[in-house]
């Protein structure tokens, strides 16, 4: 039994999209933003929320592309991993889309001055590479 789970966003995108990264051949076609990979990742956070499930995201995409960070939180994301160069602008784009979203009446409930998923950013941030 388990009660989350966490997306490799490089992972999932390399069999969506049929490519593989490193293949210098094909490697031009990866891209995590394709419409198809936006698909799969709504998918998979609406079936893991129907379940009951946490569910974040890990790798590069959210952190490298502000607009999926953006994208997943307004689905309402748990947690968002990213790398220390992109932390202070991937937790203003989270904070900003929660501003906006179905969130704003659960920002009063913490004390501090980031929403939710905002505090998650910070608790997961990977410090390798």
């Amino acid at each position: 039994m388990f009660d989350g789970f966490s997306i490799g966003s490089s992972d999932l995108t390399q069999p969506t999209l049929g490519v593989d990264r490193d293949a210098e051949i094909v490697a031009f076609e990866f891209d995590e933003r394709d419409p198809g990979m936006l698909e799969m990742l709504r998918l998979a956070l609406r079936g893991a929320k129907r379940n009951s499930r946490r569910v974040g995201i890990c790798d590069e995409a959210p952190a490298n592309y502000p607009d999926i960070a953006g994208f997943l939180t307004g689905l309402g994301i748990d947690s968002i991993g990213v790398n220390p160069a992109n932390l202070l602008r991937t937790i203003e784009v989270v904070r900003q889309v929660e501003l906006r979203g179905p969130l704003v009446s659960k920002r009063h409930e913490t004390s501090s001055r980031f929403p939710p998923t905002a505090h998650r950013v910070i608790s997961t941030c990977r410090f390798g590479r």
